[in-house]
Parts: structure tokens; C-alpha cells; sequence
């Protein structure tokens, strides 16, 4: 293990003395099967299921018949799009879908959790990696949304937007994949009950807190097998929240590096190794994985790699270059904020 290595578990020990405490949900009794009544099941158009998933979850607030397409309009204008990101999903919710109901994002998610909210009528969506026997078609990211659970055969039911409604999956192959995704959840709510959702996080409701906690769970799984590249890009996304940008770019290269790597799709969806390498400066590492990733085959359809390539542009000093980028994420999706503000810092100093 090098010093660089050794230096970012170190970094975590007053992180993890912060994060420690008991959460609400530890002492709630559950029933032990639970499922919410109401959803509509919605499959998925072509690469389409954060549109579809983000509506099955908002049927649950409305007895409508729900369209995945108002969502995908303003999540994906271009249909090709391989990519919408958790806080899009957020934003589509909160900003944009006109429903009386409240999505909030947090990270590290545990089964008990989730068990928690279901039990207590909140539907959760989650991002997970996604790679069925039945399809051939490689690892991906996939959104699911959690209707229910049963202890007693151990299994979550979701609304899979591609398996089916009422999907089943045991619990420790759903947490397998989940954790490719840090174990983000997205909790829907009415603004009427967000003391309780509160009170069930206990912590978590915290956002940094949150990401203090999510981080310790990685490092004890980076401890626990130090060959596992999940773990440490974990690390990594929750240093990049935590804004410790120089220990996530050690986590995010040490994830990289070892257990074979990380599934070559992986930044279609999670952008922290950008990140934490644009603060540190490493503009030209930006530029080599951006490019790998547009020609990965499916890259370019992904507004985040252009974005991403213009700030690292930027940093070099090649602003043309950099707009010229950033008209690409924008002209792919005309709804990536990010781009827009980005391109009139640029253009107006």
C-alpha cells in the first residue's frame, strides 16, 4: 500500500468518529413483509429507465395514469442519451413534474434502511449496477424503484422498469450491485412528511454527515478486501462530497488500479474521477478518460463527457476548445444546466 494510499485512510478517522452514533431506524420495530399499494408499473422505452422509474415512483402520490414521457422530455431530449444523473431525477421532481412531492438524494444506504422507509410508505428508488444473466448486453447502471420487502425469504420487491413489476431480488444479490453506485437512494415524499423522513435517517438527513458515513462504510469495505474497485471509487465519490478532492483522486486512481478495474462503462454515470482530478489540476487525465469514454462505443452519448473535456480545457487555458465542448453537451441536452453555466462563465469572464 503506498503513502498516498495509506494517507486517505488516515484522513478518515475524525470522519468516522463524526459519523459514528445510533440512527432512528435501529430502533424501529418492522413488520416482517411489508409492500406499498398504488404504483403503476411502467416499462421502459429504448434506454429509458430513469424517465420510467422516476414516474412509477411519482404514481404512487396520484391516482393518473402516468406517461414516462413528460419526465424523459426534460430528463433526455435526445433519446440516445445513455445517462440520467440522480440529482437530474431530483431536480425533474422538486423543479419540473408539478406533483406534490419532494425527492431527496443520499448516499450509503443500507437493506435495514431501506426496509425502514418502505415500511413507513416512502418509496425509494435506487441506482445500481445492472447485469441479468438473461441479457447479454455487459454491466450497466440501472434505476429501480423498492415497493416492498419480506424477511422471511429474504427478498426486496421493485418496480423494474425492464424486469417486470413486483421484480424480485434476494437481498444480498440487490446489495451486491447496489454498492457499484455507493448506495445511493432517492427517498419520495410529500413536503408534509419531512420530519418524519428525518427522524428515520437520523443522521443521514444531514448531507455531509451523510457523506461522512457513506465514506466510512467504504473504507471498511477497501480494508476488508483491498482488491475491490468498487470500494475505493466509493471512496472516491464520497471524498468528492465531502470536497477532499486530493484524497478522492488517490481512492478514484487506487480504483483504477486494481481487481482488474472498473467496468468500462463506468463513466456513463459516475463522474467523480472528473471531478477530483479538475480540482487537483490533473486536466490532462481528464482529457485521456474523457476520450477513452467517447470511444468506448456509447460515450458519445453522454453530455457529461463533453462537459467534463471543456472544464478540463478550460483549466489549460484553451477556451475555445472549451465552448466549443460545452455547445456539444448543450446542444445534446439543451436541459444540462451545468453546461450553460459553465459556457456564460466562459464567454462573459
Amino acid at each position: 500500500m503506498t503513502v498516498k494510499v495509506k494517507a486517505i485512510f488516515g484522513a478518515l478517522l475524525l470522519t468516522s468518529t463524526l459519523a459514528a452514533g445510533v440512527s432512528a431506524q435501529d430502533a424501529v420495530s418492522l413488520p416482517t413483509s411489508y409492500q406499498l399499494s398504488g404504483i403503476q408499473h411502467i416499462y421502459q422505452d429504448w434506454n429509458n429507465c430513469g424517465p420510467a422509474t422516476i414516474t412509477m415512483g411519482l404514481s404512487y402520490f396520484t391516482a393518473d395514469n402516468l406517461t414516462q414521457y413528460p419526465a424523459a422530455q426534460w430528463l433526455k431530449p435526445n433519446g440516445e442519451d445513455k445517462n440520467v444523473s440522480p440529482w437530474q431525477m431530483v431536480t425533474w421532481v422538486n423543479e419540473e413534474s408539478g406533483m406534490n412531492a419532494v425527492a431527496m438524494l443520499r448516499q450509503g444506504g443500507t437493506l435495514d434502511l431501506l426496509r425502514t422507509l418502505i415500511a413507513n410508505n416512502f418509496p425509494v428508488i435506487v441506482e445500481s449496477g445492472f447485469d441479468p444473466p438473461n441479457d447479454d448486453q455487459g454491466w450497466m447502471g440501472h434505476y429501480q424503484l423498492v415497493s416492498g420487502y419480506d424477511d422471511g425469504q429474504g427478498i426486496l420487491y421493485t418496480q423494474d422498469s425492464f424486469e417486470g413489476p413486483n421484480y424480485i431480488y434476494e437481498y444480498d444479490y440487490f446489495d451486491s450491485f447496489w454498492r457499484h453506485f455507493n448506495r445511493l437512494y432517492i427517498v419520495l415524499y410529500t413536503p408534509d412528511r419531512e420530519a418524519e423522513l428525518n427522524a428515520i435517517l437520523g443522521a443521514d438527513a444531514d448531507e455531509a454527515t451523510n457523506y461522512q458515513n457513506a465514506l466510512a462504510a467504504a473504507r471498511a469495505e477497501a480494508i476488508s478486501n483491498p482488491e475491490d474497485p468498487f470500494a475505493w471509487f466509493n471512496m472516491g465519490t464520497n471524498f468528492v462530497g465531502l470536497d477532499m478532492f486530493a484524497e478522492a483522486a488517490v481512492a478514484f486512481d487506487q480504483s483504477r488500479a486494481v481487481g482488474g478495474g472498473l467496468p468500462w462503462r463506468m463513466l456513463w454515470y459516475q463522474f467523480g474521477p472528473y471531478e477530483a482530478y479538475l480540482e487537483t489540476g490533473r486536466f490532462g487525465d481528464v482529457i485521456e478518460l474523457a476520450q477513452a469514454t467517447l470511444n468506448d462505443g456509447g460515450g458519445q452519448y453522454v453530455e457529461e463527457t463533453y462537459y467534463y473535456a471543456a472544464l478540463a480545457r478550460a483549466g489549460m487555458g484553451e477556451t475555445d476548445r472549451a465552448i466549443l465542448n460545452l455547445d456539444g453537451a448543450i446542444s445534446f441536452n439543451p436541459n444540462f444546466t451545468p453546461a450553460r453555466e459553465a459556457r456564460e462563465t466562459l464567454v462573459n469572464g
